[in-house]
């Protein structure tokens, strides 16, 4: 009982996927980043520790003390800074969420998943690989894909909103942030219920 680790009262981790730097900043890969950054503002925490290689800060939903993080390993390594911190403050995938965009979804659509596939998303894939498991609960936020069969994919998630993409997404980006706290209140099912 001596060597316990104390889990610094932390319960849940939430995390917003996207890639550090001001190249990346708003664009369509980046939904996580923005819906904690927006979380941020509707529950008065802020970004102030850089550990775990992402930016973290603590929020109070309800009953429950949540470390949110924004990882800056790059999307594609984003499991890198989730398995430390989940590792570090035993916490199970279970009371791992994750916000990321989805290129199978309809722009500004959103859908609620208790776990799953990476549905070839890069981060997502990592993620799993680093805890070991896929049973993590994911709020994917839908980016839609390009018109053009040619564009490359890579170059639509990193590319911005354009034009009648942004309201959508905006409106999308108000409801996963509505959605966390749910979530992470009520479980999965009510979430899916009320914001699927």
């Amino acid at each position: 009982m001596f060597f316990k680790r104390d889990n610094g009262g932390y319960t849940w981790l939430l995390v917003g996927l996207g890639n550090p730097g001001l190249k990346y900043e708003s664009t369509r890969h980046n939904m996580g980043f923005l819906a904690v950054d927006k979380l941020a503002e509707v529950e008065h925490f802020k970004f102030n520790k850089l550990r775990f290689k992402a930016w973290t800060a603590t929020a109070e939903l309800g009953s429950e003390k949540v470390l949110v993080m924004k990882p800056q390993t790059y999307m594609n390594l984003s499991g890198e800074s989730v398995g430390q911190a989940a590792r570090f403050y035993k916490i199970p995938p279970e009371h791992v969420l994750v916000v990321s965009d989805d290129i199978s979804l309809p722009i500004g659509k959103l859908r609620i998943r208790g776990g799953g596939s990476a549905g070839g998303h890069n981060g997502l894939k990592n993620i799993i690989q680093h805890l070991g498991s896929d049973r993590f609960p994911r709020i994917k936020v839908g980016v839609g894909m390009p018109e053009n069969a040619d564009y490359d994919i890579a170059d639509w998630v990193t590319g911005r909103p354009m034009g009648d993409e942004q309201k959508p997404l905006m409106e999308a980006l108000d409801k996963a942030v509505a959605a966390v706290p749910v979530l992470i209140r009520d479980g999965v099912d009510k979430a899916q219920n009320k914001f699927n």
